[in-house]
């Protein structure tokens, strides 16, 4: 079963990935899945991070295509698609008319994603999103195959490197 490591901000979790990558044998099969930051116009996600003026990373030698996975545009994208367990979440004074109503939610804004989940969340007890506290424990109960329907991209393309590097 893959296991999820919190590495702390984008760059500390670029350098752990490869950290893990170079220590070969030692560990498994590292998978890098951050935010994409903005829509993704590169042929693949090394391409992307590689153009990226805040990242300029550099594939490692012997890295995968596999190995590197985006939520695109963050995270956030991926909670717009199942807004009942986000309710479920945050209780009452949840405002599920605050988020986007867009479908494929990789094509929702980025701060469209936040300021979105800013004004569902103000009136709720667990207070307004914040990324730091909250955005794990959502990953972490929102349901794969809604994300999957509505991130038919990059959601999809997880899930399926997954499958592939598990056998």
């Amino acid at each position: 079963m893959p296991r999820v490591i919190a590495c702390g901000g984008r760059q500390q979790a670029f350098e752990s990935f490869r950290t893990a990558h170079d220590d070969k044998g030692k560990t498994s099969l590292p998978v890098l899945l951050v935010d994409g930051e903005a829509a993704v116009h590169a042929a693949n996600p090394w391409e992307h991070v590689r153009q990226r003026t805040g990242d300029k990373w550099e594939r490692p030698p012997g890295a995968t295509e596999d190995q590197l996975q985006l939520m695109v545009q963050t995270m956030e994208a991926w909670f717009h698609a199942d807004s009942e367990e986000l309710r479920a979440f945050y209780g009452n004074g949840f405002r599920v008319g605050a988020l986007s109503a867009r479908p494929e939610v990789e094509l929702i804004p980025k701060a469209d994603l936040f300021s979105g989940l800013r004004a569902a969340t103000r009136d709720c007890q667990k207070g307004e999103y914040s990324k730091g506290a909250h955005s794990f424990q959502i990953l972490a109960r929102i349901n794969p195959a809604k994300v999957r329907t509505a991130s038919p991209v990059w959601c999809d393309r997880l899930l399926c490197a997954l499958d592939r590097l598990s056998q």
